[in-house]
């Protein structure tokens, strides 16, 4: 969820501290069930300290989004799920979703309301191109300065690459990223990014794009013969058989463009 937060102050700040403006990606926690008991042991299950993926999040912020369920607070099961957030590495942010006087509860102990919808990127459109300007006087070239090392690892990373191959049992996370591997990817491990996931070669296991909620994230396989796929949470297994076309064959993993979220597999034309 995109928070972006800009207040304006005079002129003379002390020069102990400056406040700017901040733009923020929160994940969503959808509550479906009025049962906070069941989803906090939904919760632990997979992302506890023993679940499935216990190093999934790392203090993330979430959003606790009511809009499907018809909860009200105080709720007899809420410092429940605030713990089992905890434990799960997760920080209860901001709320959605609730009416007049649980949000007001939410308020009090220290939760904000959230927007009711996430805003996306509009989409770029063609412009009028603007006036051509008057010629100025070129000024002579600057010559550029060395980049340091120290400038080069400022520049954040933006994609892993893992080039021996995953065997039964182990587990990738690209954060924030997107995640390339140039091995197998054998059955029983699992890889997961926030981005897309490029496997050049077999990828027999379990593979998951964007993991936190990236809708465009898509996993490209020059052989593709998974155990499970996912994007953005909607998975497929091989309990559906994969069609001829795409079994053993490059293929890419997307999400439908009519927002029913679908999976898609298709072949890759090289």
């Amino acid at each position: 969820m995109p928070v972006q937060s800009q207040i304006a102050f005079p002129a003379s700040e002390p020069a102990s501290f400056e406040i700017k403006s901040a733009q923020l990606t929160l994940l969503a926690l959808l509550v479906k069930s009025a049962d906070l008991a069941k989803i906090s042991a939904d919760l632990l299950a997979k992302f506890g300290p023993n679940g499935e993926s216990p190093e999934f999040f790392d203090t993330d912020g979430i959003v606790l989004d009511f809009s499907q369920s018809e909860i009200t607070l105080p709720h007899p099961q809420w410092n429940l799920l605030l713990n089992t957030l905890a434990q799960c590495r997760l920080s209860a942010s901001a709320v959605r979703g609730l009416d007049a006087e649980s949000l007001l509860f939410a308020k009090k102990n220290g939760l904000p309301e959230a927007p009711s919808e996430i805003r996306r990127p509009a989409s770029k459109t063609a412009e009028p191109a603007p006036p051509t300007p008057a010629p100025a006087k070129v000024s002579p070239p600057v010559a550029a300065k060395p980049v340091t090392p120290a400038a080069v690892r400022e520049v954040p990373i933006e994609t892993m690459v893992v080039h021996k191959p995953l065997r039964s049992g182990q587990k990738v996370y690209a954060r924030g990223c997107d995640l390339i591997v140039m091995a197998m990817v054998n059955r029983g491990a699992e890889i997961i990014a926030d981005g897309n996931i490029h496997v050049y070669a077999p990828l027999r296991g379990k593979a998951m794009a964007g993991a936190r909620g990236n809708t465009s994230a898509r996993i490209f396989a020059l052989s593709l013969e998974p155990e499970l796929v996912s994007i953005a949470g909607v998975y497929r297994t091989t309990e559906q058989e994969l069609g001829s076309d795409v079994l053993g064959k490059p293929a890419q993993v997307r999400l439908s463009d009519d927002g029913k979220e679908k999976i898609i597999i298709e072949p890759l034309k090289l």
